[in-house]
């Protein structure tokens, strides 16, 4: 058995015992308290920016506790929202379908976040003029699975390509973000897709670009990163959740309307929680690339769940209408 069919094997594996802890565990919180799950990174930037200056707090009032935990990859949240440790969680689409299939619709999105923010760039000196070129090639991706990892799959398919795991020519290697640049300079990998602020990290640090944001997928306009909710908490707390979304859209308009200052409380709130800020030149063009909207690209989550299930990630496509919302 192969390397990446045992790594899609523990995945499910993993889900599968999530789930089995989710029906003994039901909700951590009481009647006036909201967890929210979220990554350290800016394509969640309205969780950031709301945990940054208290906005959801100041709209649900004193009687209501909000807690924030963040999270470094989607599996860990997914358990968090299985076991209800957290309500409801910024995330890549590619887990939320995940989520959403494996746990019967117990968990569905309910809101778009950000869009595109991710970008296929190449060794200086590898010879690749073209996604043609990648033949033979290895191509870093940040995790199995994710949201980058389905977008190279379906990019390779559109250009008559296939991964070595399903007897194609191209090594797709899961490489950690922060790994990406010292393996390109040892030409341990050829190309990599990556989110960001990675892309402009690694562009800054001389990698080349080869395919920008919105050139690869969906011109851009695909979701990288979503919310969900855990269907059960939605129901009992609806006043809470409406709440929420009201400052999850004031948030993107903030950022849209006001960038600079918007950034500027980003870049901050990642200072204090990493302990490192980006480079101003890195999160201004991180967001020259990243959309940050509200609406839900359904034709992008839902092409994502086709390529999950034809990648054997799950094992039937959702059900759209326990997928969403509305």
């Amino acid at each position: 058995m192969n390397k990446m069919k045992i790594q899609k094997l523990m995945m499910v594996a993993v889900a599968a015992f999530s789930i089995i802890g989710m029906a003994g565990c039901g909700s951590k919180g009481g009647d006036n308290e909201v967890s929210v799950g979220y990554f350290n990174n800016v394509t969640h930037p309205q969780a950031l920016y709301m945990k940054s200056q208290g906005t959801l707090e100041k709209s649900l009032g004193e009687d209501t506790k909000v807690s924030w935990t963040a999270f470094n990859a989607g599996p860990a949240e997914v358990e968090a929202l299985f076991s209800g440790d957290i309500d409801i969680g910024y995330i890549g689409p590619v887990p939320a379908v995940s989520a959403n299939v494996k746990s019967k619709g117990d968990v569905v999105i309910l809101s778009g976040s950000s869009t595109g923010g991710a970008i296929l760039v190449k060794r200086p000196d590898a010879e690749i003029e073209s996604v043609d070129d990648l033949d033979g090639k290895n191509v870093a991706i940040p995790q199995i699975g994710n949201t980058q990892h389905l977008s190279l799959l379906k990019l390779l398919d559109e250009n008559g390509l296939k991964p070595v795991t399903d007897g194609g020519t191209v090594t797709v290697s899961a490489v950690a973000n922060a790994d990406v640049a010292n393996m390109m300079e040892r030409g341990d990998i050829d190309a990599a897709l990556v989110p960001e602020p990675w892309g402009a990290t690694l562009l800054k640090d001389g990698a080349e670009l080869l395919l920008d944001y919105d050139e690869f997928y969906m011109e851009g306009k695909y979701n990288v990163a979503v919310v969900v909710v855990r269907k059960e908490f939605m129901e009992e707390h609806p006043e809470i959740v409406e709440k929420f979304l009201e400052e999850h859209e004031a948030a993107s308009t903030v950022i849209n309307e006001d960038k600079e200052n918007a950034l500027t409380i980003i870049n901050e709130e990642l200072k204090n929680a990493t302990g490192k800020a980006l480079g101003e030149d890195i999160i201004s063009e991180s967001f020259a690339r990243i959309g940050v909207s509200t609406e839900l690209n359904r034709e992008s989550v839902l092409d994502f769940a086709q390529i999950s299930k034809d990648q054997e990630f799950i094992d039937e496509l959702p059900d759209e209408a326990t997928l969403f919302t509305k």
